[in-house]
């Protein structure tokens, strides 16, 4: 069932926010998945399906994506993680097992340094934690060239497609996992899809990995060129409580390219914490005429 967060416009007293798309389903503990820069929230299909015997699943479509608003000015990590914190509210969700695919990664990281309280478990995904940090000077050029030039110059995202998924995806991805990579790209707005760039070339969290508490599972494909498996080794040294799974035959997507593993990770290690995550108690109110 798709669901909205309502957003303001109240530009006077504060900063507007933009309404939120968020797909709903199952029954039990709450899980919420984020996508990557280049997705949305039809890419955790495969995964909702796979949880919604056992938890409440929430899959957004991140503040510029897909059915959600969208709101004037630069994007920092911080706004994302503001709607994350309002998604949160507004499902009464006191405790949340966060999924998130690299740009999704990123915004929890950046959220649970700050409410690591809303935080029942992370699982980190296909993802760098500094853009300098983790990328070679090499890639940081090829990340922001491939993806912020051709769009300046007037080209479409249908222009660009070809080279953004070969780069994204192992040299074994399905026809099935392209075609879908290649249905999100074509719907990504070109000025929101171009400020999460920006924010992300200045996103940096290596100095607060080690207060981040609480069960992480890190998934990584290990066909993965943009942000290969040695980063998840990286990031198991600087987390206080992470286990690492490589999945063969996946790219950056892994999500995506290797389903069934990628759903026997999460599904295994959410059951382990199942009852870490909870939504908010209902307090009932005294029958009339009670002292």
């Amino acid at each position: 069932m798709l669901r909205f967060v309502e957003g303001t416009n109240d530009t006077e007293a504060r900063p507007p926010v933009p309404t939120l798309a968020c797909e709903v389903s199952g029954e039990g503990p709450p899980v919420v998945l984020l996508h990557g820069v280049g997705g949305g929230r039809n890419n955790w299909r495969r995964q909702r399906q796979s949880l919604q015997g056992s938890f409440t699943t929430f899959a957004w479509d991140a503040r510029g994506y897909g059915d959600s608003g969208d709101v004037p000015g630069p994007r920092h990590f911080s706004d994302f993680g503001d709607d994350l914190e309002r998604l949160l509210n507004h499902f009464a969700i006191e405790q949340a097992h966060l999924v998130g695919l690299s740009m999704g990664a990123r915004i929890l990281m950046e959220f649970a340094s700050r409410r690591l309280d809303r935080v029942a478990t992370l699982t980190l995904c296909d993802c760098f934690y500094g853009f300098r940090n983790a990328l070679s000077p090499e890639k940081q050029a090829e990340y922001i060239e491939l993806r912020e030039r051709p769009l300046q110059e007037g080209k479409t995202f249908a222009d660009l497609a070809p080279k953004l998924i070969e780069s994204l995806v192992g040299p074994r991805a399905s026809e099935e996992a392209r075609a879908e990579l290649r249905d999100s790209l074509l719907a990504l707005r070109a000025e929101s899809y171009l400020k999460t760039i920006r924010a992300s070339v200045t996103f940096n969290q290596a100095d607060e990995l080690h207060a981040l508490a609480v069960p992480v599972q890190l998934i990584f494909g290990a066909e993965d060129r943009l942000t290969p498996p040695s980063i998840g080794y990286e990031m198991l040294d600087l987390l206080p409580d992470a286990t690492l799974a490589v999945l063969d035959d996946a790219g950056h997507l892994a999500n995506l390219e290797a389903p069934e593993a990628f759903n026997h990770v999460l599904a295994s290690f959410l059951a382990r914490h199942r009852d870490r995550a909870s939504f908010r108690a209902v307090v009932q109110s005294p029958p009339k005429g009670s002292r």
